[in-house]
């Protein structure tokens, strides 16, 4: 039994001061017609003036009494239903005794309505009410939450639906929003006070000698010392795959813990669009539908060529839009096991109510290899100057070759780095891992997406092409429990410049055994998947241990703008405040 599943017959609805029985409990059609209600019982706002009120709500989501920040009274907060084109105003009031805020994560606006204090504007104090007023100028699936201190772990978030101008290419009946998240009862700044003392202290499984015996019976005695040694020189192990894990988080799925099993429920012939949202403060997801294929149609909003899989990672603050056509009379379980194999959100997608599917068994735990340490890969150049139809990659799989781009032809501007306390561990041979699904996924006998399957509906052939590259190493000490971006700190980092106007090429280095989300606010990260026809148009961009990638930017956004990894106990550090000029 995992240690997320083992708490499950005790758990509770969400039970607080202004929560009804639609708290994390209904699942809403978006299909549905709207009908208007008080703010603290509507879990799905539209039009185009809304008032948000957060406050301090005691909950009961484990069967220990806890302390939340709700949006409205509601975990997660209400799905807000806009149109492209309107202009819409929000009022949000602070009912805390200390600061909060709102980003629109995704969405396009301008820099003061961003909502992170101390880049674009002085955040929410207490007792005040903040108006946010911008034109929507996309459509897709979004979402918002806090950007004050650990408010967003605690229940600060919500889902964004945009309805486009042009109606979506797809055809389906029914259209609903999943959103994941991670819920502990422990106060976040104990979980990072935890965290800095030990950085292990929530990984329950970590190395044994048992391990080291059974390793020395398959690979050898040197085999198996030295690969010991190597992974101990770079105070980091093979099992370092979340820093936060089901010892103390739940995993919710629209609020609802497993044992509840959000429903969802389709007749017969219908086509479901679901809407996933990883909302979590830490983890990652991997989430399938066993049974049934999922047919992707967007991601983080955008609309991609439709790809068919089985299943997909969704990393924190991502979105994928999915399709599925459920056969007649089935029940489905949606699956969302965390990547670390320490518990997981489910659903139930089903024709009848009463009638639910049995839940899968997580996978083996993954454990990472000299792929996602950036080694053992051969000498593979830089993946532009290919120009064959495909390239080796790590773990024997292929990629398709990207447009040749020479690395002369785009001039790189030098940025500060640093090689000291901040970072202990350095890829020494990254690599394009597009087609790579990542740690845990690969050959597990289903057809799992990776970032090269995603190719957009708009073409980018005319795309302008980049003026200059930065690259930026994603750095830490793991011992220390300290993350940083070219191995400084924010609290010691020059601001990053960008010019008004430019087509910016960024290359992610990751140095660390960690993924990690990057978003940069204001701005789209047109993602290179090897088709530059085609490439992606994402918020935020997954870097795999030990791996590389690269996007490019147009800067068409004046003011300051954050810039950040995703997690939010590695936001402190691994972050930058973006200048226009």
């Amino acid at each position: 039994m995992s240690l997320n599943s083992s708490k499950i017959s005790r758990r509770q609805f969400v039970k607080g001061i202004a929560v009804s029985s639609l708290v994390a409990a209904n699942f809403i059609d978006l299909s549905a017609k709207e009908t208007d209600l008080n703010f603290e019982q509507n879990s799905v706002l539209s039009g185009d003036e809304f008032s948000l009120h957060i406050a301090s709500t005691p909950v009961n989501i484990t069967g220990t009494p806890a302390m939340a920040t709700t949006v409205n009274g509601l975990i997660p907060g209400p799905i807000l239903k806009l149109k492209e084109g309107q202009n819409v105003t929000i009022h949000v009031t602070n009912h805390l005794n200390v600061d909060t805020s709102i980003h629109w994560h995704g969405i396009i606006l301008p820099t003061n309505m961003d909502g992170v204090p101390g880049i674009s504007f002085n955040g929410i104090k207490p007792g005040e009410t903040f108006t946010y007023k911008f034109k929507i100028q996309q459509s897709g699936t979004f979402w918002y939450h806090s950007h004050s201190g650990f408010q967003e772990q605690t229940g600060v978030y919500g889902a964004i639906v945009i309805d486009p101008i042009e109606k979506d290419p797809y055809q389906y009946d029914k259209d609903y929003v999943i959103t994941l998240s991670d819920w502990s009862d422990e106060k976040p700044s104990s979980v990072y006070r935890k965290l800095k003392i030990s950085s292990d202290y929530y990984n329950f499984k970590q190395r044994t000698v048992g391990d080291f015996f059974e390793e020395v019976k398959e690979k050898g005695f040197f085999t198996a010392f030295n690969e010991r040694k190597m992974w101990n020189n770079m105070t980091m192990t093979d099992r370092d795959l979340s820093d936060v894990t089901g010892y103390t988080y739940t995993y919710l799925m629209n609020g609802k813990l497993p044992a509840e099993k959000l429903k969802i429920v389709f007749k017969n012939g219908e086509k479901i669009r679901l809407r996933f949202i990883n909302s979590a403060a830490m983890t990652f997801f991997d989430l399938r539908i066993p049974g049934l294929k999922m047919k992707v149609i967007a991601s983080d909003g955008n609309n991609v060529q439709p790809v068919e899989v089985d299943e997909f990672r969704i990393g924190v603050a991502e979105t994928y839009d999915v399709i599925v056509e459920p056969e007649p009379n089935t029940a489905y379980a949606v699956f969302a096991q965390s990547l670390d194999r320490s518990g997981y959100a489910l659903g139930a997608l089903t024709y009848d109510p009463n009638v639910t599917a049995q839940t899968p068994k997580m996978d083996p735990l993954p454990i990472l290899t000299h792929v996602d340490m950036g080694m053992g890969m051969g000498n593979m150049e830089h993946a532009h100057e290919k120009s064959s139809t495909t390239m080796k990659c790590g773990a024997g799989m292929k990629m398709p070759a990207k447009k040749p781009i020479k690395k002369s032809d785009i001039p790189v501007t030098p940025l500060e780095e640093a090689r000291g306390i901040q970072t202990t561990m350095r890829a020494m041979n990254p690599q394009y891992r597009l087609d790579d699904p990542g740690v845990g996924l690969r050959d597990n006998g289903r057809k799992v997406l990776t970032y090269a399957d995603l190719k957009s509906l708009r073409s980018t052939m005319h795309d302008r092409y980049p003026d200059r590259e930065i690259i930026l190493h994603l750095t830490g000490n793991m011992e220390r429990y300290m993350w940083s971006i070219n191995g400084i700190a924010y609290k010691d980092a020059k601001d990053l410049e960008f010019k008004y106007g430019e087509r910016l090429r960024i290359t992610y280095i990751n140095d660390t055994m960690m993924n990690h989300p990057m978003h940069l606010h204001g701005m789209w990260s047109d993602l290179e998947t090897g088709d530059e026809n085609h490439l992606v148009r994402k918020h935020t961009i997954i870097v795999q241990p030990g791996s590389k990638i690269s996007f490019r930017v147009n800067v068409d956004a004046k003011g300051s703008w954050a810039y950040h990894c995703h997690l939010l106990y590695h936001m402190s550090g691994m972050f930058r405040k973006v200048v226009v000029l």
